[in-house]
């Protein structure tokens, strides 16, 4: 209905002005239209049609309602969706250098991160899934990853010793556990709460948006704030789609990319503080959950633990070497 009632008004101002859409963007993705991911969207849809003077019509279809993020890469490459915004993990077969956000405790805190984004390193990143036949525009965060664990709080490295640890399929985050004497367990996201619940898995690495949706902080014992890990979104663009864009729109898409894109970085932070303050709520009002925030010093420790680790991604067809430097070399 929202999408007709839009379309009608569209129309109306299309008419209005004489003009007729020149170009359509279908723009998909996997979340529901009120997270920061949707709304960030939709803030793009409006304003890639008012920068456009209407030559481009954006149409959002949000929560799979096109394709899944697994089907989504393809879709570009046919040209039959031409822009998604999918997780890093979705790229890791074309550009496996994209890992370089799984490594633990690489980031020194969120601005910090977005200066390697917006910099030298994201840039590098982008021009290789380019490279690769899709149009790499901007990254959008989801947020930074907490530790949790029902056998014993995470608070220094030993204490991750012997405790099984569920991580998605990762390279980095198996080297990661394994670093610090956990035991990392491959498990689907979707079994994840009967896992903790049922004390298949110790602990967990989700960001707080996984933790509150997902009850994970109902199934387990203590909650460690320690953001030592990222995750996040690349925009993507279909290469057919972008070449045939004149200058002048191409431009308009790159700008509005650029205003949707702080958007999302505020809706993300927004949800993030909204949701840890729900789950200390929780801890709060049961007493079930015990939550602590890594200290300077604590980081630190748990930084040196795992950091012998970013060695192993030296070889540029893992990381490479240089992308870890500049990252941590990034002021």
């Amino acid at each position: 209905m929202k999408k007709l009632v839009l379309g009608t008004i569209a129309a109306a101002m299309v008419a209005t002005s004489g003009l007729a859409a020149e170009y359509t963007l279908k723009f998909s993705h996997v979340v529901s239209p009120n997270t920061p991911k949707g709304k960030a969207a939709d803030f793009f849809e409006k304003r890639l049609e008012e920068l456009s003077g209407g030559k481009i019509d954006v149409q959002v279809y949000p929560s799979s309602q096109l394709y899944t993020d697994g089907a989504v890469v393809k879709a570009l490459r046919l040209n039959s969706v031409q822009m998604a915004a999918p997780s890093f993990s979705k790229f890791g077969k074309i550009v496996p250098q994209l890992a370089l956000f799984d490594m633990p405790f690489i980031f020194k805190d969120i601005d910090h991160l977005h200066r390697v984004q917006d910099g030298e390193v994201g840039t590098a990143l982008k021009d290789m899934v380019t490279a690769k036949g899709i149009v790499a525009l901007d990254f959008w965060d989801n947020g930074f990853k907490q530790f949790s664990s029902s056998k014993q709080a995470l608070i220094n490295p030993s204490d991750a010793e012997g405790q099984k640890f569920r991580i998605m399929s990762s390279k980095v985050l198996e080297a990661q556990i394994k670093a610090v004497g956990g035991n990392p367990q491959m498990m689907p996201f979707s079994e994840v709460y009967s896992g903790l619940q049922q004390g298949v898995i110790d602990a967990a690495e989700n960001p707080f948006s996984n933790i509150y949706t997902k009850k994970f902080h109902e199934v387990q014992k203590y909650l460690t704030v320690s953001d030592h890990g990222y995750l996040g979104y690349l925009v993507v663009m279909s290469k057919k789609f972008w070449n045939s864009l004149p200058a002048d729109l191409q431009a308009n898409v790159k700008q509005a990319m650029k205003e949707a894109t702080e958007k999302e970085r505020e809706y993300a932070k927004e949800l993030n503080d909204t949701q840890f303050k729900a789950i200390q709520e929780y801890a709060q009002k049961t007493g079930k959950l015990e939550i602590y925030t890594l200290t300077d010093e604590q980081r630190e420790a748990w930084r040196k633990a795992v950091s012998k680790i970013y060695p192993e991604f030296y070889s540029d067809r893992l990381i490479g070497k240089d992308l870890i430097e500049k990252t941590i070399a990034t002021k």
